[in-house]
């Protein structure tokens, strides 16, 4: 075993050993610093990146009562502003009255933990449990694509594990726990998914075995990707010989078109989540 005694996992180093175990060796293991960039132009991309934070940031203001008219005033990037009236005019509906923004859950899983950073716990004690989570991404993947993500998993799974202190001590209900992503460019199109005690059996069951592989690995086995598109936005392309130049903003989303896994590189509001 060559993982720390310490490790960690999150649904952000999982996706990236299911991605490339490449990847996950040398952003999470070696904890390597390459200086190339995601995509181009640049400057663009960290705005977008800047602004995705900023959402988040405000959001959790509001939800914390900060009155709207000063986070209003406080907005100037042209895509923050409409997204922040996106979220006034079409915020998440139905959501139970009890809610945590930004709040981190974790539990053992394995020999190590499992940890996570919510956007949003919504949570009526004894009845329904809903995760909410922001997304700027430039277009709306499928509900396939959504459902079959890292993400959709563990944060599920982790709530029914580690959301007892949520729900006045007792266990949550996997078949009262929902999880909706709301898209900043599409606030009319939530994306909400249901859980059940089946699909928390078999979350249970996929991540164990994916981190008892990841930890049995040797040095020489996290190999690269043999999907080499997964490379267009990945800064370690130039370290691993798959080009040099990043992939363009504009043209993500034409991937995306044939390719739904490349959604995860279109969620620009990566940079609020918490490594660990």
């Amino acid at each position: 075993m060559i993982l720390p005694t310490d490790f960690s996992f999150s649904q952000a180093s999982l996706q990236d050993y299911v991605d490339c175990r490449r990847r996950f060796q040398l952003r999470y293991l070696l904890r390597l610093a390459w200086p190339a960039i995601e995509a181009e132009p640049a400057l663009e991309h960290e705005r977008l990146l800047r602004s995705g934070a900023a959402l988040h940031r405000i959001i959790q203001q509001h939800i914390l009562n900060v009155p709207e008219a000063r986070l209003t005033h406080s907005v100037i990037d042209e895509d923050l502003k409409r997204w922040w009236h996106n979220y006034l005019q079409n915020p998440p509906s139905d959501l139970p009255t009890i809610r945590f923004p930004e709040i981190i859950l974790s539990a053992p899983i394995t020999d190590f933990r499992l940890v996570a950073k919510y956007d949003l716990l919504a949570i009526e004690p004894g009845g329904r449990a809903v995760i909410v989570d922001w997304k700027t991404s430039l277009r709306r993947p499928s509900h396939r694509w959504m459902a079959d993500r890292i993400q959709s998993k563990v944060y599920r799974y982790l709530l029914v594990r580690a959301g007892t202190h949520l729900n006045d001590g007792d266990q949550l209900l996997p078949s009262l726990v929902e999880m909706i992503y709301w898209f900043a460019n599409y606030p009319e199109e939530p994306e909400r998914l249901q859980y059940n005690e089946a699909k928390f059996n078999a979350d249970d069951a996929f991540l164990t075995a994916l981190i008892e592989e990841i930890q049995d690995l040797g040095e020489d086995e996290f190999v690269l990707t043999d999907q080499e598109f997964k490379c267009l936005y990945c800064r370690y392309r130039s370290l691993c010989l798959r080009g040099v130049g990043a992939g363009e903003i504009d043209k993500m989303t034409e991937e995306l078109e044939t390719r739904e896994d490349l959604g995860n590189y279109l969620d620009f509001d990566q940079i609020s989540e918490v490594e660990f």
